[in-house]
């Protein structure tokens, strides 16, 4: 089991290499892909648990363009991807991490609620692709924020000034 707050247990690529001989070589490029960049948010998605996430993250997405748009006072049409039906949910997920004061603290936002929606997806899902698919894009969650909390910190600062 995994927890948002807890330390990552292993790579997106260990979870790769301990499926490879029990999950068919197609579902297992299909979890790399979606593991691997943002592109999936473009693909006809397959199964139904994969439409979910897709029309959860663009709504997401689509919630924080429509934010920062309105502030900027421009027209968030030509910057929006898909379609979507943003639920109240995610219209206050995306202005309490649009308002955070801190950055990181707005992502955080945003994960959690990607961490619950997944959550809420995996129910009835144990030892299918589903699950799997739901375990992959967990860890990239925590994968993310074990890059985040190893960083060197001051590192980064100066690098952000001295540009």
């Amino acid at each position: 089991m995994l927890s948002f707050s807890a330390k990552l247990p292993f790579s997106l690529e260990d979870f790769f290499a301990r499926c490879d001989n029990l999950v068919p070589r197609a579902e297992i490029e299909l979890l790399r892909k979606l593991a691997g960049s943002q592109e999936y948010l473009f693909l006809s998605p397959g199964p139904e648990t994969l439409k979910r996430w897709i029309s959860f993250e663009v709504a997401l997405r689509n919630e924080l363009v429509r934010a920062r748009a309105g502030r900027k006072r421009i027209d968030p049409l030509k910057f929006i991807r898909r379609e979507d039906a943003p639920s109240a949910s995610i219209s206050h997920v995306a202005m309490a991490a649009y308002r955070s004061v801190s950055i990181l603290e707005g992502e955080k936002i945003l994960d959690q609620a990607r961490w619950e929606f997944l959550e809420g997806l995996g129910f009835e899902h144990y030892f299918d692709f589903d699950y799997l698919l739901i375990y992959a894009l967990k860890l990239k969650i925590l994968e993310r924020w074990d890059k985040i909390q190893k960083a060197d910190k001051d590192q980064l600062l100066n690098a952000a000034v001295s540009n």
